[in-house]
């Protein structure tokens, strides 16, 4: 064997004595080791770091194919918080939930309501909710409100046949002749109830003990249609002369009014809700 030959096959030799054995028991604390970090790290990640592991141990030979390695590590996404505009909401309002609702949402459903104009007008628009849905029904908020003048009780209780067959024609708010005739009616009702207990806000919140319902639902399936609560309610409205005040509409009135916090617990509105809902009852 030539010089050249020999240093070279004493080179080779020297280099794989020197070179670690990586042994059964070394790969098997690996696949134990990547079985577990399923539990702590993204899919992302956990699908090459076992590579990254095993190279740390490699021979100095294999520099190229560790940087290989390295540039296809797959680094997990952060999802960032939330800002300003992209605010976490109840899980029913969507993208494509339309603008006047999400406003509705975002400023008065579940704000605790204790005027007797905004109540009855919360309590008849709930009662609107059997033919339509909130979105249609607050497009055409202002015409009813305009309608009703203001949903002040005594001046709608006041209402003759003239004016109620007017609304009835009035093409804009398409109210059937029942609905109109219930919300004059319940007027009528609403006027005895304040003579009553001095207000219809304060005969509401008595029912309520004059504080809120709060609720802490995670998932928009756990929120109720009615409640023993709302039931007890329009059990009561019904033995006065209230019409279409049952116990859903009732559900819905008390969620609209904030007699009951229903805004997911993730909501942004939860908390200013229930932070409002905390204050000393006061009549207005």
């Amino acid at each position: 064997m030539s010089k050249p030959n020999a240093r070279r096959y004493a080179l080779e030799k020297y280099n794989r004595e020197k070179e670690p054995v990586i042994s059964n028991n070394y790969g098997n604390n690996l696949f134990y080791l990547s079985k577990h970090l399923k539990k702590v790290y993204p899919i992302e990640l956990h699908k090459t770091c076992s590579h990254t592991f095993i190279n740390d141990f490699s021979s100095p030979l294999d520099h190229k194919k560790r940087e290989i390695l390295d540039n296809n590590i797959v680094v997990p996404q952060v999802i960032p918080c939330p800002n300003e505009k992209e605010l976490m909401r109840c899980s029913w309002i969507t993208n494509s939930t339309d603008k006047v609702y999400v406003q509705f949402h975002d400023e008065c459903w579940g704000v605790p309501v204790y005027d007797d104009h905004q109540l009855f007008e919360l309590l008849s628009l709930a009662g609107l909710l059997m033919d339509f849905n909130w979105t249609e029904i607050l497009k055409i908020r202002e015409q009813i409100r305009e309608a009703f003048v203001g949903f002040n009780a005594k001046q709608v209780a006041e209402m003759g046949e003239k004016e109620i067959n007017e609304l009835v024609s009035n093409v804009s708010l398409m109210l059937a002749e029942n609905r109109v005739r219930s919300i004059v009616g319940n007027a009528k009702c609403i006027v005895k109830i304040g003579e009553e207990f001095g207000s219809f806000s304060c005969y509401m919140w008595n029912h309520m003990n004059y504080k809120a319902i709060i609720n802490r639902f995670r998932n928009a399936r756990n929120v109720p249609l009615r409640s023993p609560k709302a039931e007890a309610i329009s059990k009561d409205l019904v033995k006065r002369g209230l019409r279409h005040v049952g116990p859903v509409v009732i559900n819905s009135f008390m969620q609209a009014a904030g007699m009951t916090i229903d805004h997911l617990i993730y909501c942004f509105r939860h908390k200013e809700c229930l932070n409002l809902a905390e204050r000393p009852w006061r009549h207005v």
